[in-house]
Formats: structure tokens, C-alpha cells, sequence
């Protein structure tokens, strides 16, 4: 939450000359309202069923830059689909500037029931070791979106000459 992936993907897919999904686009298309929405109707074990079921729908298909959210990777099933079917790429950023950018806006629901600091530092807590698994790990810091971009794709061109 925060790091930048819808604004990192799009740039990063015109790049690479694929196209973009948002899976948080998709998933409130597929519900028919926003999340905050969903989440206050529905709960967040509903959403995370719900986007789960998404994620394993585009993932299908032409290769593409597809965001997912950030309680998405948690997922062990999801973890295992993107394993299968991509090359999946954490965008790392501190504290600060997480903080700074979610409480820009009101439409997080997770962190609607606290502090937001303290929330986000729990969640990094809890996902940080997980979101480590990502094939990819790439510093996103308050720099220049490109220069975040640039550095996916050097991360790119070396695991394919790895591979």
C-alpha cells in the first residue's frame, strides 16, 4: 500500500510495450462498487476470496504488467499462481514515505480503524518476510518514478540471462 505499484506498472508496462492491469480496477469492476465499499459491505475475508479469484483470471492469457494488492501476495494460492504464470517484483519502501503517501487519501480500509502509521508498520511487520519471495526485489523511494521503472527492468534483463 503505497509503494507505487498502479503509477510504477503503468509506466513499467509502456515500457516493456504490454499492456496494464490493476487487479484493484478489476476486482471493483467485478463487484460493481469500490473497495471501501466492498470491504464495509462484505468484509475483508470476502474481498481477499474475491481477489484471489481475479488475480488467477488475469494472470491467464498474453503476458501483461498486472499490480496486485498489497494483501494479495499473502496468499499462499496466489503466491503459487504468480509463481507459476510471472515474474513477480516487490516494490521495498520504508516506513516514511509509505505513510505519507496513504494518508493522502481516505480511501485505504485498512486503515481506517487506527493510527496509520502504526497499521502500516504492523502490516510491513507481517508482509515484509513474505513479500521477500518476490523474484524481484526493488527499492521505490521518493525519487523519480522512471528511475524505479529503470531498475526493473536491469532486474529483468539480468534474470533473463540467468535463466
Amino acid at each position: 500500500m503505497g509503494a507505487g505499484k498502479s503509477t510504477v506498472g503503468r509506466r513499467l508496462a509502456s515500457r516493456l510495450n504490454l499492456p496494464f492491469m490493476d487487479a484493484d480496477h478489476e476486482i471493483e469492476s467485478a463487484a460493481g462498487c469500490t473497495i471501501p465499499e466492498f470491504f464495509e459491505r462484505h468484509g475483508e475475508a470476502a474481498f481477499r476470496d474475491g481477489e484471489s479469484r481475479v488475480i488467477a483470471r488475469l494472470l491467464q492469457g498474453e503476458p501483461k504488467v498486472l499490480a496486485t494488492g498489497g494483501g494479495a501476495f499473502m496468499n499462499e494460492k496466489t503466491r503459487e499462481r504468480i509463481a507459476k504464470r510471472s515474474i513477480s517484483v516487490w516494490l521495498r519502501a520504508d516506513l516514511d514515505l509509505l505513510v505519507s503517501r496513504v494518508t493522502r487519501r481516505d480511501n485505504r480500509p485498512l486503515l481506517k480503524t487506527g493510527d496509520p502509521r502504526e497499521i502500516m508498520q504492523r502490516l510491513m511487520d507481517e508482509r515484509y518476510p513474505i513479500y521477500a519471495l518476490a523474484d524481484v526485489v526493488i527499492d521505490s523511494d521518493d525519487g523519480p518514478h522512471e528511475a524505479v521503472v529503470e531498475r526493473i527492468v536491469t532486474a529483468l534483463e539480468a534474470l533473463k540471462e540467468q535463466a
